[in-house]
Formats: structure tokens, C-alpha cells, sequence
């Protein structure tokens, strides 16, 4: 046997990646031991890897459908994954009957709807808007800040002072439907996130074009009723969304601060450079939440796209669905989840 120290470099090397590889098979072992043994009971079903063929789209919700439907116009005709995305969640930022994106969404607790969205591109530039009010379309903003500043992230009034400068018309955003919601609320003013809430969350979406190249976008009105100035992770970048255009890429929807505390979306990236498949870095991500957070209360969903076309989808609880279109097809997918009622 030989010794490592007497081993020539590059046999070194290639030890220490097997004994890194053993390491995390191991440790991924243990977080599904942990699982198994939980007094929950665990959907075990599992979607499996699905290679498809580019170009490709994957969103969250069943406003994902109507997303890929426009994200695919773009990227079945060889434009970028880019446009497709920004095109795409548009889609539910402008759709007022929804309530928790664009025109229409719930406010916070004051009555002000604020809007929060990121976007990112094949090349790593990334771009992202919070806390910003009266402009429908928060990830066209987003898109201006990575293509036309210095900088990734405004908010605020310097986020719609820069919107408006770059000819964004300033709209009313509370729609009849979501005020009335909202004084209903105020009758108790009772602050509680609500699991899979109408089955309509954030948008999150990526797309793989025909050159093989990844985009993402995610656009959110927040939490219902959240204190003024609150942020969530969808307009963070490795949070709500990321992008690598060599490994992959990962998005969320739920409650945000849960996935804050774990970035989420570079945590299945990273895992998925290290080995995992898109489905069980989705599934490790979960259970970073789980083990260390109060987790009967909330929803976190995952959605994960290596660079050949893989994807995964796994959520805490039962009810999160996502969308999935490629070669002619759009289908809504119920994902496997931790907790199955």
C-alpha cells in the first residue's frame, strides 16, 4: 500500500477527490438516516432524474405553465434564456387576479404593495430590485440594474427613481381584490404565513436555450401582510436564485427567511457541482431547513437544473407544484416533499 506522502502530486491529488467523494456520500447517508427516523411522516416518492432535450424551461406554481408557455416561444426560435425568463415571469407580474406577484399582490400590513425580483444570465451578471412600488414589472427593473449600472441590488426609492429614469410608468398596484383582502385582515391584523396560500407563490424560473446556456428570474409581491421595509430571499442572489452556467441552476418559493438563513439556491448549486444530482441537492437543501428550523408551519419548495438538462423537485410539504416544458410538452408536477399529508 502506498503511503500518501510518498505519492507522486498528481496521485495525491486524485486520493485526496476519492476519500472528499466517500466523505460526502457518507454525510448524505446520515441527513437521510436523520429523515427516516423523524416521527413525520415522509413522502418517500421520488420524480427522478429527467434528461430532457434543449431548449428547456422549469417554474414554480401553476402560473408555471404560462411562463414556459412564453419563455419557449423565445428559446424554440434561438433567442437567449435570458429573454425567455425576463418574457416569461412577466407573464405573472402582470396578471391581476394573482396575489402574490406584480399588479394585484397582497400588501403589506400598511396597505403598500412592494415588489421584490432578481435575474441572472449565463455569463454570472446578475441584477435585482426591492422593495420597490408602483412599477408592475420589478424583473425588467432588475434587468436594467445588471445590464445598465455598476451595481446588483437597488431598493426602495432609489430603486424606482432609477425605474423611472428609465421610462417605467409608475401604476397603482392594489387591485380592488387584494385591498378588500387586506381590510379584512386588518379586522384582526393577525400576522401568520398560510402553506401553499391559493397554490400561487413567487415565480421562480429557469431556462436552458439551444446553445445549452442557463438563465434565471424570480419576481415576488412578498408576504402577505408583512411589515413595511420586510425583504424576503427572491430578490437575493444564491437565496431565491442561482445561476452557474458550468453546473446548473436553482431556485425557491415559500417563506423567505428560511431560505435566507440557508442560501438555498447556491447551497443545490454547489452540492450539484459537488456530485449530487439536481434531485438530491434539492432534497439536502430541505433538510438543512428541517433539522434546524420550525418547519410544520411553512413552505419551502426547491427547483433544481444541471447543465445537461437534469432537474429536480422537492418541498417540506405536500402541494407545491411546478412546471416543465421541452420538446412540445407543458406539464404541472406535483413535487415529492418531506412532510406528506
Amino acid at each position: 500500500m502506498w503511503e500518501l506522502d510518498k505519492l507522486p502530486n498528481h496521485i495525491k491529488l486524485l486520493e485526496m477527490a476519492l476519500s472528499r467523494r466517500k466523505f460526502l456520500n457518507t454525510s448524505i447517508l446520515g441527513s437521510a438516516t436523520l429523515i427516516l427516523g423523524c416521527k413525520e411522516e415522509v413522502n418517500t416518492s421520488f420524480i427522478g432524474e429527467k434528461k430532457i432535450a434543449f431548449p428547456m424551461a422549469i417554474s414554480t406554481w401553476n402560473h408555471g405553465l404560462i411562463a414556459n408557455e412564453e419563455a419557449m416561444k423565445i428559446i424554440t426560435a434561438g433567442g437567449r434564456a435570458l429573454d425567455a425568463v425576463e418574457a416569461g415571469v412577466k407573464t405573472a407580474e402582470a396578471d391581476a387576479e394573482g396575489t402574490s406577484v406584480g399588479i394585484g399582490g397582497l400588501p403589506d400590513r400598511d396597505g403598500h404593495v412592494t415588489l421584490d425580483a432578481c435575474i441572472m444570465d449565463e455569463h454570472g451578471n446578475a441584477g435585482s430590485v426591492c422593495f420597490l412600488e408602483d412599477i408592475i414589472h420589478p424583473i425588467s427593473v432588475a434587468r436594467k440594474i445588471m445590464e445598465d449600472t455598476p451595481h446588483v441590488i437597488l431598493a426602495g426609492s432609489g430603486a424606482l427613481q432609477f425605474a423611472l429614469s428609465k421610462g417605467f410608468k409608475r401604476e397603482k398596484l392594489l387591485t380592488e381584490k387584494s385591498e378588500i383582502a387586506w381590510r379584512q385582515w386588518m379586522k384582526e391584523a393577525e400576522y401568520k404565513p398560510i402553506i401553499n396560500i391559493e397554490n400561487h407563490d413567487t415565480i421562480s424560473q429557469i431556462a436552458i436555450d439551444k446553445d445549452g446556456n442557463l438563465s434565471g428570474a424570480c419576481t415576488t409581491s412578498g408576504l402577505a401582510y408583512k411589515m413595511r421595509g420586510r425583504v424576503g430571499d427572491s430578490p437575493i442572489i444564491g437565496a431565491g436564485l442561482f445561476i452557474d452556467n458550468e453546473v446548473g441552476g436553482a431556485c425557491a418559493t415559500g417563506l423567505g427567511e428560511a431560505v435566507l438563513k440557508t442560501l438555498g439556491s447556491f447551497l443545490i448549486v454547489e452540492l450539484m457541482r459537488n456530485g449530487m444530482t439536481p434531485q438530491e441537492a434539492c432534497e439536502e437543501a430541505i433538510n438543512r431547513i428541517v433539522k434546524k428550523q420550525d418547519y410544520k408551519n411553512f413552505q419551502i419548495g426547491y427547483l433544481a437544473v444541471d447543465k445537461n438538462g437534469n432537474y429536480g423537485a422537492y418541498a417540506i410539504h405536500s402541494g407545491f407544484s411546478f412546471a416543465v416544458a421541452y420538446d412540445g410538452k407543458n406539464e404541472l408536477i406535483e413535487a415529492p416533499s418531506f412532510v406528506n399529508k
